[in-house]
């Protein structure tokens, strides 16, 4: 039997999701956890559209009825292998034909529950706009580059507090070098999936701690309420010496072949002034990892600067650390807050 849920009850669910939109609109954005199964590839999604547009809805459905055909077998058995057990969730775009059509197949085929998303996917992305519009108790972890801020926040996680990595979700460390040895970036619309993802899961009652980003991260954007919940947030501001932040950025990124430091060396040269892009070149030509560390940490430590000035500073607290015990600054961290 097929039933048609609205979105937080089946969202509740536990059983395997397929989505049977298009791939372009499952890379686009898509709930988390979802496999698409896509009726129409992208082509054929667009020749039904454009007939449907011009010719009407039963010229188009018998189209869609022509490319669709073929293809029921391996619905239905693609199906079977996400869900063995015979229950299963499907969702389209609007909650309407598409997932209609799929659900009353495998309905057909003998799986035991088919559950259909009403309002579909679009519904789905109505509710993570409410979501992330929403306040939260944020912690936000800031400091200059090379301050060890990603895995002090692991370090936080490891002692039981509420963690969200931007940075992870967004495939990106957010510097010129962020996308190196990174996965492709999710879309935006597929970021704020992943952070509501996140956010409904948190405790609302207790610390949520972030990272502190600029309203990007690479080509992602954070949420407007979101990052605006961010600037508001009390901000611990890690202080390590430069030389310690120096050979931290070595080690992070001194693995990476030379060509792709240079293109992210030459991403910010206007914005670092031509003669210590010039300089930081050179010194990575001569093998000197920590001296190109160096001369980039002035450049971002300034405009680190510039977006944290912009707070309130009664909502700054500032936390001695040292490169060698960032356990005890996770540990600091956690009595100021």
């Amino acid at each position: 039997m097929v039933h048609a849920l609205a979105t937080h009850e089946w969202l509740a669910s536990d059983t395997p999701i397929i989505d049977v939109r298009s791939p372009g609109e499952y890379t686009r954005g898509h709930i988390p956890g979802a496999f698409n199964m896509p009726l129409f590839s992208n082509e054929e999604r667009a020749i039904v559209g454009t007939l449907y547009k011009q010719r009407g809805r039963d010229v188009a459905m018998l189209e869609g009825l022509r490319i669709v055909g073929p293809k029921l077998a391996w619905l239905v058995e693609e199906a079977r292998r996400i869900a063995p057990n015979g229950r299963i969730r499907v969702h389209c775009w609007r909650g309407g034909e598409r997932s209609g059509s799929v659900g009353w197949l495998l309905d057909k085929a003998g799986f035991a529950e088919v559950c259909t998303l009403k309002r579909g996917y679009k519904g789905f992305r109505n509710l993570v706009q409410e979501a992330l519009n929403a306040p939260f108790p944020l912690c936000v972890l800031g400091g200059y580059t090379g301050s060890g801020k990603t895995e002090t926040l692991h370090r936080l996680k490891g002692l039981g507090q509420q963690v969200i990595d931007l940075e992870a979700l967004a495939s990106h460390k957010g510097s010129s070098f962020g996308a190196l040895g990174e996965a492709p970036q999710p879309t935006t619309e597929h970021f704020e999936n992943l952070l509501w993802e996140q956010i409904v899961r948190m405790d609302r009652t207790r610390p949520i701690w972030v990272e502190d980003e600029s309203t990007m991260i690479g080509r992602v954007n954070i949420p407007q309420a979101f990052f605006a919940n961010m600037r508001s947030a009390r901000l611990y501001f890690v202080e390590m010496p430069v030389e310690e932040r120096a050979d931290r950025t070595v080690k992070d990124y001194g693995s990476f072949p030379t060509e792709q430091l240079a293109e992210a060396i030459r991403r910010i040269a206007k914005r670092m002034g031509p003669q210590h892009c010039k300089a930081a070149l050179e010194a990575l030509a001569e093998g000197d990892l920590r001296q190109v560390a160096l001369i980039t940490l002035r450049y971002y430590d300034k405009a680190y600067l510039h977006g944290a000035s912009q707070r309130d500073p009664q909502r700054v607290v500032k936390v001695p650390a040292s490169a060698n015990d960032l356990a005890g600054l996770a540990q600091r961290l956690i009595e100021h807050a």
